[in-house]
């Protein structure tokens, strides 16, 4: 439950700040009257991702055997390929999004004769994108733990996004958003590299990859470790933990975490440079 709570906190936020930033904009430009399609918009977009990640569960739950392992592996790879994408992404933009935001409204409303159809297409658009993520990150973490607890965990960290949202842009609450960002970007980091392990360990149990060492170190013994308690189900969805790993599910491990960790404090870094540059000139 805590994992899918983590990731709907994370994916939640966002959302709630894309929603939040387009509805203060109509606000403060006076556009009140397009505060319906907006809501239409997004209320749309939920109803989309609920529906393709219902379908999508039901899909993969009426799978068997290998190609329910198979689906679980392709589910982890893309999951992880987005979230790596993500991680950078926002890496790079989020200062600029509520800009960046409002001027992709403002060009829907001038480049259409049908305003209200443009907000909501905008509203559509911009929360569809959250959505998408965060239900391919549920499904993911649906594979390691029990469905009611991911729906529990999901919830609770969407309503708690939710709240932080709207006192960011709305209540003009002062969050320290930047660490937050940064510590959940770690933490999403960790939990990618837990899915390419995981995928891993689904594509040698149905032969579709080789083993070349199995079982680095073998914890089993440690009832708490395994899939049997609540803890080692927790470490398994959130981390990727296998209390009986191959070598290459340690290696892609620590491969992912070594390299995009790098490569994600670097351009924190660089970012930093570029800004105190930018602030030196302007003196």
């Amino acid at each position: 439950m805590l994992a899918s709570l983590l990731i709907m906190l994370r994916e939640g936020f966002e959302a709630a700040l894309v929603i939040a930033i387009l509805y203060s904009y109509l606000r403060r430009t006076g556009r009140a009257e397009l505060l319906g399609p907006l809501w239409a918009g997004i209320g749309a977009a939920f109803v989309v991702v609920l529906a393709l990640g219902v379908a999508v569960h039901l899909g993969m739950d009426e799978l068997v055997g290998v190609a329910r392992q198979r689906a679980f592996a392709a589910t982890m790879l893309l999951a992880a390929g987005v979230l790596t994408w993500m991680i950078f992404w926002m890496r790079k933009h989020s200062r600029a999004m509520k800009g960046e935001l409002e001027g992709s409204l403002d060009h829907a409303i001038d480049a259409r004769s049908n305003v209200k159809v443009a907000v909501v297409a905008a509203a559509f658009l911009a929360v569809l994108r959250e959505g998408f993520e965060a239900t391919l990150f549920l499904i993911a973490t649906a594979t390691q733990e029990s469905g009611e607890n991911v729906l529990v965990g999901g919830i609770v960290g969407l309503v708690v996004a939710g709240v932080l949202g709207w006192m960011v842009v709305v209540g003009g609450k002062r969050l320290p958003m930047k660490h937050f960002f940064t510590v959940t970007a770690w933490v999403l980091v960790i939990f990618a590299a837990g899915l390419l392990a995981r995928a891993v360990m689904f594509l040698q149990s149905t032969g579709d990859l080789g083993i070349v060492l199995n079982n680095v170190y073998d914890l089993t013994a440690v009832h708490w470790l395994t899939q049997d308690s609540e803890v080692g189900r927790f470490l398994a969805a959130m981390f990727g933990w296998d209390p009986r790993p191959s070598i290459e599910q340690v290696l892609v491990w620590v491969g992912y975490v070594g390299i995009v960790g790098w490569l994600f404090q670097r351009g924190g870094r660089a970012t930093a440079t570029k800004g105190t540059a930018k602030a030196s000139v302007r003196a």
